[in-house]
C-alpha cells in the first residue's frame, strides 16, 4: 500500500508540474503577445511624435522666414517718414531754380548743386522720381484738373514731382491731365 500511495503522489506531483509548465508556456506566450502589441503601439507613437516634431520644426522654420521678410520690410520703409519731409526741401529747391529763371549766379548754381546733392542721396535710399513720360496712371499720379492742350489720357503738366520708396508710393505726383 505504501508504495501505492507513493506512486500515487508521484503521479498527482506529475500532473501538477504538467499544468504548471502548459501555464508557464501560455503566460510565457501570452506574454510575447502583449509585448509584440505594446511593441506596435510605440511604433506608432513613435511615428505620430516624429511627426509632430516635423510639423513643429517646419512651423519653426516658417515663423523665422516670415521673421525675416518683416525685419527686412521694416529696415527697407524705416526711412519713409523722414524721406518725406525731405521732399519739401527738394520741392523748395526746385521752386527757387525756377524763380531765378535762366539766369546762372554763384547763388543760383550753389542751390542746383545742393539739389542735385539732395537728389542723389535720396536715390541711395531707394527714393525715385516717378515717371510722368508715359502717360497717366492713377496708382502713381494724382491728377488735380484737366490740361486742355493734352491728349486724353496723356498727361499735360506737373505741378508736383511724386516719388517712390523702394517701389512703394511716398507721394503721388500733381499732375494736369488731358481730356
Amino acid at each position: 500500500m505504501a508504495t501505492e500511495q507513493n506512486e500515487q503522489t508521484q503521479d498527482l506531483e506529475l500532473e501538477q508540474t504538467e499544468q504548471q509548465t502548459a501555464q508557464d508556456t501560455e503566460q510565457a506566450e501570452v506574454s510575447v503577445e502583449s509585448l509584440q502589441e505594446q511593441l506596435s503601439k510605440l511604433e506608432e507613437n513613435l511615428k505620430l511624435e516624429k511627426a509632430r516634431t516635423a510639423n513643429a520644426v517646419y512651423e519653426a522654420e516658417k515663423t523665422k522666414e516670415r521673421l525675416e521678410r518683416e525685419a527686412d520690410t521694416a529696415k527697407k520703409f524705416a526711412l519713409e517718414k523722414f524721406a518725406k519731409e525731405l521732399l519739401d526741401s527738394v520741392d523748395n529747391l526746385e521752386r527757387a531754380i525756377a524763380a531765378n529763371g535762366d539766369e546762372k549766379t554763384a547763388l543760383s548754381e550753389g542751390v542746383e548743386l545742393t539739389l542735385k546733392s539732395l537728389l542723389t542721396t535720396l536715390e541711395k535710399f531707394g527714393v525715385v522720381v516717378i515717371d510722368t513720360a508715359n502717360g497717366f496712371n492713377a496708382d502713381l499720379h494724382q491728377a488735380v484738373g484737366i490740361d486742355p492742350n493734352a491728349k486724353a489720357n496723356e498727361i499735360g503738366n506737373v505741378l508736383q514731382k511724386g516719388y517712390t520708396l523702394h517701389g512703394r508710393l511716398l507721394r503721388p505726383a500733381m499732375v494736369m491731365v488731358g481730356a
